[in-house]
């Protein structure tokens, strides 16, 4: 072991930073990581990433701290290096990080694709996106039905969302709903997991991608890669989709690491054409052709549909939407708005007045959430507390446009409808067409040769 290790601290939200950590810092007795910090996602700081996944450099494990202590941090362990590992932010919040770090006396750095990007024996189609709440989930149900149709088995490999157990959290395999209680998953799992096992599409998921790839190409056609939280690819792609949204025009070019998504894309989806206005479509379109000119553009609409419209016209409606979307995603609204107005709600009612523990919380640290209710659930508190938010909010009936059913995982005691969205492409290219050509042979040849080198 190095006498002289470099001190490092690796700034994260319990995804980007462990696969980080694994793929170039595990085994490297040149480096010491004397901790991980953690923001974005509640109650992840003050445990400590297991021994059993850490390595032997570090038998006690590795503390997680909470991202507030860094500058700390850096003075107490005279830290060398702070590695940024987490995503979806806007570039001014990037450097600020980097300024607080840098005047703190360390030096600040990211890590790049190829370093990171681990290399499977099976092709890899790969879905990511420029931000949180783009559409990434229904393109990628999309394309799993696409490839299905051509006689492949897809599995589908989600990016992290460790939140629980990290050491029993390693590599997990889901097939059937049951399999969500195993793992005791939260709601922002169970929006990812259910509607690709309700599909016939197994999904693997946790903390160790290595492991995880292995025991998916075992059983897979095609390995499908679910991105998350607009971050990049863990595995090197054979085909990369990247979502767009014309709702937040401009964000491909100002939000890390989204605008890497879309220069590496091999085809870019402008998701939500019917809801967005001419102006979005037109800027994101020539943003895309100034970023990455050579990717195919598919066009593409998420219409929607309720179970329970009668629910909706004419009442007062509590919209319930998805978490990461209103929180970390900034957008101010979602698929619940646009059916109460598509279906004639008399009004939404805010239900700031109504919240309790850390769902009042998660207003305080958004509050530009306004008077939409996140599906905040990363633990059985906060479950627990959004249950109780809904259930004391006065309204006529709730309106739920989460990708999961909410009554799966607590009970809403108003009426309540909902939501349904899919993606749909207009006109050609689309999907099937695009993915046609490339296992056909006729647009796979460059990335063949990528892959390889």
């Amino acid at each position: 072991m190095a006498k002289n290790r470099k001190k490092v601290i690796i700034m994260g939200a319990a995804g980007r930073d462990f696969h980080n950590f694994n793929t170039l810092y595990r085994d490297n007795d040149q480096v010491e990581i004397v901790a991980f910090t953690a923001t974005q996602i509640p109650d992840i700081d003050g445990r400590k990433y297991p021994a059993a996944l850490a390595g032997k450099l570090y038998p006690k494990g590795i503390p997680i701290e909470d991202e507030s202590k860094l500058f700390d941090l850096i003075k107490k362990h005279d830290i060398d290096e702070v590695i940024f590992s987490y995503s979806d932010v806007p570039y001014q919040y990037v450097m600020d990080k980097a300024s607080r770090v840098m005047a703190a006396g360390a030096r600040f750095a990211v890590e790049g694709t190829q370093p990171t990007q681990i290399v499977s024996k099976k092709p890899v189609v790969g879905v990511c996106a420029i931000r949180t709440g783009c559409g990434k989930s229904q393109t990628t149900r999309r394309v799993a039905e696409v490839l299905q149709a051509m006689g492949k088995k897809v599995v589908a490999i989600r990016h992290p969302m460790p939140y629980g157990d990290l050491a029993k959290q390693a590599c997990q395999r889901f097939e059937t709903l049951k399999d969500l209680d195993k793992h005791k998953c939260t709601i922002e799992e169970r929006e990812e997991y259910e509607p690709h096992i309700k599909s016939g599409v197994v999904v693997y998921a946790g903390v160790d991608y290595e492991m995880i790839i292995r025991e998916a190409e075992k059983e897979a056609d095609v390995v499908l890669w679910d991105g998350g939280n607009n971050d990049m690819s863990f595995y090197k792609t054979d085909f990369l989709f990247t979502v767009v949204d014309p709702h937040r025009a401009g964000h491909e070019l100002a939000y890390y690491p989204g605008q890497v998504n879309l220069m590496m894309a091999d085809a870019v989806v402008i998701n939500k054409m019917d809801s967005a206005d001419s102006e979005g479509v037109a800027e994101v379109r020539a943003n895309i052709a100034d970023q990455n000119p050579n990717a195919i553009v598919i066009d593409a609409a998420s219409p929607i549909q309720v179970d329970k419209p009668e629910l909706i016209r004419n009442k007062s409606v509590l919209v319930v939407e998805d978490g990461p979307t209103l929180t970390h995603g900034e957008m101010q609204y979602g698929a619940g708005v646009v059916a109460a107005s598509k279906y004639g709600a008399a009004e939404l009612v805010d239900p700031r007045p109504y919240t309790v523990k850390s769902i009042t919380e998660t207003f305080e640290k958004y509050p530009e959430i306004g008077m939409l209710l996140p599906a905040m659930g990363y633990g059985d508190q906060q479950v627990k507390d959004l249950e109780t938010t809904i259930n004391k909010t006065k309204c006529d009936a709730v309106v739920v446009a989460t990708p999961i059913d909410l009554s799966r995982v607590l009970k809403i005691k108003q009426p309540a409808t909902r939501v349904y969205y899919s993606l749909q492409e207009i006109g050609t290219p689309n999907v099937a067409t695009v993915l046609g050509d490339y296992f056909s042979g006729k647009g796979g040849a460059k990335k063949s040769a990528k892959k390889k080198g």
